[in-house]
């Protein structure tokens, strides 16, 4: 039996498993296989609405054993240990429940062709106490926490207003990175304080937000141009986003960010979305080449540059662009490598030669909230940037998860899912209040 193993059911990871499946349904002797910690998919650009309450992930969410279940390929519920190259096997950690009883042993699974798509975590860069005091969004469960976070010290201080017949108090929020997650986040919030104050009977029972974005570098979303980036400054200050440029954070505490000139910023709820850096576990596997962030190292094929068996694709992979530098961590480049480790495991498998990864830079889109769009779409032979905005750039930006949904699901059930989002929001409160 032929083991084709995928690890991590993202972006890429989970639309290689769907064409995978699909190609080998009737073959009897190959067998796909995803593997990913949690039981569900949610499009990561979206964990920024779901923090914010935005999104409710039980509706948006696909589950992975009943999608590999339509779409031909078996899904294993763990977290990868480590790999041993050398006898192409994987070592799966054991699983326990919430009480610490045993759930499933260490496991072993032969491969033949194994596919490492575990995606990327924020870098914290070793600041002292980002871990501790900040949150992440890093997944689902990182999102669903600090949303009910969120509402609990929103609820703490109304509460306290009401007994000490204070004025409306305000609910501090810090965000570290101003890059898309961190702006994206900030006018996610922006927005919630609104909805929320929609749901009081009295306004005196409203919570104020004062978010601060504070960015080491001289200007957010350093990925655009100078003036999208300011356009997205001044929409950010104008809905009462306080924005920090050029400031360093040395250490985060319970109270808030100590800047490098020992400036404190003070926060109650403090968020960490700064950077991008592989797992750290893929380090530790023995005869794969890493650097410093714990990428992969990739050839242009995406395969392992030491191992021909071991394709890497998404934010986990160190892939190297032509002209210098690497393919950017996004979505779109995570989409693109699956489309090509889809050919050459193909390729590979009828000892031909394995087809170069050429990276297509569509542009980048920022939403902030229901406020603006702001974005390049790369366009022309020479790849020139065509500045976007407002209600135009708001819908590219929308068919970006659509088009997701449609190398996922086919056309068919993306228009049906397209449709049960519009019933879902008319029927639901356009905020999740739990």
């Amino acid at each position: 039996m032929e083991n084709i193993v995928i690890i991590g059911g993202g972006a890429g990871g989970l639309a290689l498993a769907t064409q995978l499946g699909k190609k080998f349904k009737r073959s009897k002797k190959t067998q796909i296989i995803l593997i990913d910690k949690n039981p569900s998919h949610i499009w990561k650009p979206l964990l920024h609405e779901v923090a914010a309450g935005s999104l409710d992930s039980s509706f948006d969410e696909l589950n992975y054993r009943y999608h590999g279940k339509k779409n031909h390929f078996n899904f294993v519920l763990g977290s990868l240990e480590t790999i041993d190259c050398k006898n192409q096997q994987l070592i799966l950690a054991e699983r326990y429940d919430d009480n610490g009883e045993l759930i499933t042993p260490v496991q072993t699974l032969a491969y033949t062709y194994v596919v490492i798509a575990i995606g990327g975590i924020s870098n914290d860069f070793d600041v002292s106490g980002a871990k501790e005091n900040c949150y992440f969004l890093d997944d689902k469960a990182q999102a669903e926490r600090f949303h009910q976070h969120l509402l609990n010290q929103t609820d703490r201080l109304r509460c306290t207003a009401l007994n000490t017949f204070n004025d409306k108090p305000t609910l501090h929020i810090g965000i570290v990175g101003g890059g898309a997650t961190g702006v994206e986040l900030a006018a996610e919030l922006q927005h919630t304080a609104l909805s929320l104050s929609g749901y009081q009977h009295n306004d005196s029972e409203n919570v104020n937000y004062h978010i601060t974005l504070v960015e080491a570098g001289p200007r957010i979303l350093p990925a655009l141009s100078e003036k999208l980036s300011k356009a997205a400054q001044r929409t950010l200050e104008k809905i009462g986003i306080e924005v920090r440029c050029d400031t360093g954070v040395k250490e985060c505490t319970e109270q808030g960010f100590i800047t490098n000139s020992d400036e404190v910023i003070e926060c109650d709820i403090r968020v960490w979305a700064t950077g991008i850096k592989a797992p750290p576990l893929l380090t530790s596997i023995t005869g794969l080449e890493s650097n410093s962030r714990n990428q992969l190292a990739v050839l242009n094929t995406l395969q392992s540059t030491t191992d021909e068996h071991v394709f890497v694709i998404g934010d986990c992979a160190s892939c190297p662009l032509p002209n210098g530098g690497f393919v950017p961590p996004r979505a779109q480049a995570a989409h693109q490598m699956a489309s090509l480790v889809y050919k050459n495991i193909l390729r590979s498998r009828r000892n031909k030669s394995l087809k170069p990864f050429r990276y297509r830079d569509f542009g980048s889109l920022v939403s902030l909230s229901n406020y603006n769009t702001v974005g390049g779409l790369m366009s022309g032979s020479i790849g020139s940037e065509m500045r976007i905005g407002g209600p135009i750039a708001r819908l590219v930006y929308l068919s970006l998860y659509r088009m997701h949904l449609l190398a996922v699901h086919g056309l068919y059930h993306s228009l049906l899912i397209a449709l049960a989002g519009r019933i879902h929001r008319a029927i639901k409160p356009k905020l999740k209040l739990h």
